[in-house]
């Protein structure tokens, strides 16, 4: 298998064949339209071609691109119907799988990462991939001890496809910056750019999953696979089997999805208070449902370190905006560095704007839905509000940028998944500071 794509400008034009290939698709509508096809059926032939389109493209650039996709994949919950429906699949696709590697890589990567007896330290190892993402892809396979476990192995040349990814990504995020007067986005640039290469460190990441196996040993809700063996490309853990995130959200019952928001919710916030890290890819295809409905929790690449639990001003700005008092919100967020001393707003438009997250927080028990996600999102992004330019005056702190990921994030997934899920006790139990207005 030849390496990834690494050159920037190669890159670029692949990424760039994605909004070209629609173009090319309208066009090719409009003759059809011409032609006496109907407008409805063409639409719908159109989308779902630049649907599959898109998964080639991301799933075979995989590195950054492939990682834009995911999170796309995510927020899809977000969208109306009409848009989000032709590109579900795809992009929920991108959540498990890409195009894989051919055994003969795979074998070479081994040989050089494990040694070139890497396979008596195997009982069994399964050349055909279960599973295949951004920048590495996992086999099945059994421990010389008899353990099954899961091979991760990361693409030749990701390391150089994710950071000319990454590169081209803050050249256009620079180019944005000047039309958000309250970002400053070079900080923040710098910041995500530095936590993605971490990513291709799997010795780190080795590092990271043995940090969570040792906080959540034995937990009744958890399970986190423990490192067998680690190399800078290569990670061998236990394999736990389960039910992926994806299909609880397609097919699972209410009782599944409820129970599933739950430990989903539950992790995320308890990761930062039990393991001093908070895992920050929070996309489904990390999360799996055992058949003793645990949570089994794979990929730790992405965690931001957090040694005193998630941030005190944090819980307590959620409190404040709970409560409704938008002057103090106001405050806090500017002590926070959320808003910058030059930036003019209005303290109600601000806490309007940070309705998506203090919603959930008014209520004993939050029912997560698409509808409800998609109507924020429209009334936050409808220029006819008086809300829209809000976005452009709120800044993002670096030392939040993955806890924001994660926020918005998984209750993006929690309305994929329509679960209700105890909002206030969780918060109580795992964010500091926080405390109900009518506590």
């Amino acid at each position: 298998m030849p390496e990834l794509p690494k050159n920037a400008f190669t890159r670029g034009i692949r990424m760039a064949s994605l909004p070209a290939t629609y173009a090319g698709r309208t066009a090719l509508g409009f003759g059809k339209r011409v032609g006496g096809k109907p407008a409805e059926a063409i639409a719908a032939e159109m989308q779902q071609r630049t649907a599959e389109q898109m998964f080639k493209v991301l799933g075979e650039l995989k590195g950054g691109a492939m990682k834009l996709g995911q999170a796309m994949s995510i927020f899809e919950a977000a969208l109306p119907e009409e848009i989000a429906a032709p590109y579900r699949a795809m992009l929920t696709k991108l959540q498990d799988a890409a195009p894989p590697m051919p055994a003969a890589s795979i074998h070479k990567i081994l040989s050089e990462e494990l040694g070139p007896d890497w396979r008596e330290r195997f009982q069994e190892f399964n050349d055909t991939p279960a599973a295949a993402a951004s920048i590495g892809q996992v086999h099945k396979g059994v421990w010389h001890d008899g353990r099954v476990v899961a091979v991760k192995v990361q693409y030749p040349g990701a390391d150089k496809a994710l950071i000319a990814d990454l590169n081209q990504m803050m050249r256009m995020g620079k180019l944005f910056a000047g039309w958000i007067p309250g970002l400053e986005i070079k900080p923040l640039l710098e910041e995500l750019k530095e936590r993605a290469v971490e990513e291709l460190d799997y010795l780190l990441e080795s590092e990271n999953q043995r940090t969570f196996a040792v906080a959540f040993e034995g937990d009744p809700d958890f399970q986190i696979p423990h490192v067998l063996a680690a190399a800078p490309h290569v990670l061998v853990s236990e394999w736990i089997d389960g039910t992926p995130l994806s299909r609880v959200i397609a097919d699972g019952t209410v009782e599944e999805r409820d129970h599933a928001g739950l430990l989903y919710e539950r992790f995320l916030l308890a990761g930062p208070a039990r393991a001093g890290l908070l895992h920050a890819d929070p996309h489904p295809g990390n999360f799996r449902i055992t058949p003793e409905g645990k949570l089994c929790v794979l990929d730790f690449g992405a965690v931001s370190r957090l040694p005193d639990g998630l941030p005190m001003a944090m819980g307590t700005l959620l409190s404040i905006a709970q409560s409704g008092d938008a002057d103090k919100v106001l405050e806090g967020l500017r002590a926070e560095g959320f808003v910058k001393p030059n930036i003019t707003v209005d303290p109600q438009q601000v806490l309007d704007y940070l309705e998506p997250f203090v919603e959930p927080t008014r209520h004993k028990s939050f029912h997560f839905t698409r509808d409800w996600i998609r109507g924020e999102f429209n009334r936050i992004n409808d220029v006819r509000n008086p809300d829209f330019t809000i976005g452009m005056k709120i800044n993002l702190p670096p030392s939040y940028a993955l806890i924001h990921r994660v926020w918005l994030g998984s209750i993006a997934v929690l309305c994929q998944l329509d679960a209700h899920v105890p909002v206030l006790e969780e918060l109580e139990t795992w964010v500091p500071g926080f405390s109900p207005a009518d506590a």
